[in-house]
């Protein structure tokens, strides 16, 4: 293994949109809509849950894609704090993404990957299901960054392709459900309400994932012209999906058979094609959050490698393979999504990794007032479309989430704020 080699494998436009809607299509929109119909019961209210955050995700992508264009080094939200703010908060940040951003969502998506699949199958085991899928596509992902790209831009296709014929024929073949989609004088009062606040959470974790080509942007060609491209285009595409699925699943499928489960699209797909047709699409979704998982392997330890290149401590992390993989973070990561699957449960992992993630996000966009201030000279690329209103628009919606679920949510805020003060004070143990 070599140190610091120039990637082998440019990765383009396609590849890019492939990588963010992989990331973004998975876990969240397949397995939130149980928990937000436990406290709200309105279409209406619940479609707009999708179309707020859909909103949040279109304003976050042009605020990275400046700062993206930029500062085209991958790392994400690492490279973009350290050199806004500061060396110390770009290292908290990229920690968080490194151990919750990547490993967390990745033991998510083998965690419903194995909810679905059991579901079909019920004599599989879910953990060892689970373990399997990971260490699975960490080996295809660790011995070729193009057989990765092949890989993600085939399955995420596939994916796109059946969550489109999924929402046709939903919309030609379901027999109406008895739910209000046009908005009821108590509706309105709902979008202001906790609970709202607190559902917001679990879709801007379906969201979550609109940034993710920004922690390999070393990689992308031409990053100035592509990085833009690649964060509206893809995010567009998931909007639409989203609030389409979204739709199909409250259209088709009684709101009782829904709430609190977690597969939610095998009950649809069950209600709407009968049980055999049912079964099939089950293990059609299984397959497809296979893109999921993937997409988080290939992408996530770019961070630490980044990571490991500027801090001595981490300098191992830095080390990359002759094709310019970095294998070793790779395993890192691994390892901890190994852990999440063997420790926590499905929930508990969602809401710790969607308060911490938001969190930083919230702070990379407040930092695109501050690098236009104290930087105003700086080569951009790229502007964010309706500065400022749409980065206001971004971090109004998402404090006022971190606020909610600080308080709704307490135990899981509070471990990830664990996670941060264990960071910092590996920072400290570092500078002496």
């Amino acid at each position: 293994m070599t140190k610091a080699a120039a990637p082998v494998y440019q990765i383009g436009l396609t590849t890019g949109v492939a990588l963010v809607v992989a990331n973004m299509v998975g876990t969240g929109v397949f397995t939130t809509l149980g928990f937000q119909l436990l406290d709200i019961q309105s279409g209406f209210v619940v479609l707009m849950l999708w179309v707020v955050g859909g909103l949040i995700a279109l304003c976050g992508a042009w605020c990275y894609a400046e700062l993206a264009a930029a500062m085209p080094r991958s790392g994400g939200e690492y490279q973009y704090l350290s050199q806004i703010y500061h060396p110390a908060v770009g290292f908290l940040s990229g920690w968080v993404s490194a151990t919750v951003g990547f490993a967390a969502p990745t033991a998510l998506g083998a965690m419903a990957l194995s909810s679905y699949a059991t579901s079909v199958w019920p004599a599989l085991n879910p953990l060892w299901l689970s373990v399997a899928v990971v260490l699975v596509l960490t080996a295809i992902h660790a011995s070729s960054s193009r057989a990765g790209s092949y890989l993600q831009v085939v399955i995420t296709a596939a994916k796109v392709i059946v969550l489109v014929a999924f929402i046709g024929a939903g919309w030609l073949l379901a027999d109406p459900q008895a739910i209000q989609f046009a908005p009821q004088p108590t509706d309105w009062g709902q979008l202001l309400s906790p609970e709202f606040a607190v559902s917001l959470i679990y879709v801007s974790y379906a969201y979550s994932g609109w940034n993710a080509v920004v922690y390999i942007a070393g990689e992308v060609k031409a990053p100035q012209r592509n990085l833009p491209r690649i964060l509206l285009l893809g995010t567009s595409i998931v909007v639409f999906l989203y609030v389409a699925l979204n739709f199909i699943f409250l259209y088709s499928t009684p709101v009782a058979s829904l709430a609190g489960e977690v597969e939610v699209g095998y009950v649809a797909a069950h209600h709407l094609f009968g049980e055999s047709v049912g079964r099939l699409m089950g293990s059609v979704i299984a397959g497809l959050l296979l893109s999921t998982v993937s997409s988080m392997i290939f992408a996530g330890p770019r961070i630490m490698q980044i990571m490991g290149e500027d801090m001595p401590a981490l300098r191992e992390m830095a080390v990359v393979s002759k094709v310019g993989i970095p294998v070793r973070a790779m395993l890192f990561q691994t390892a901890l999504t190994l852990l999440f699957i063997f420790t926590s449960t499905f929930k508990a992992v969602l809401l710790y990794a969607g308060f911490v993630l938001s969190l930083f996000t919230f702070l990379t966009v407040m930092g695109l007032f501050v690098l236009r201030w104290r930087q105003p000279n700086l080569p951009r690329p790229y502007r964010a479309w309706g500065y400022p209103l749409t980065p206001l628009v971004f971090l109004t919606l998402s404090g006022w989430t971190l606020l909610f679920i600080l308080r709704a949510n307490p135990t899981e805020s509070f471990y990830g704020l664990a996670t941060l003060l264990g960071a910092y004070l590996f920072i400290m143990e570092d500078a002496e």
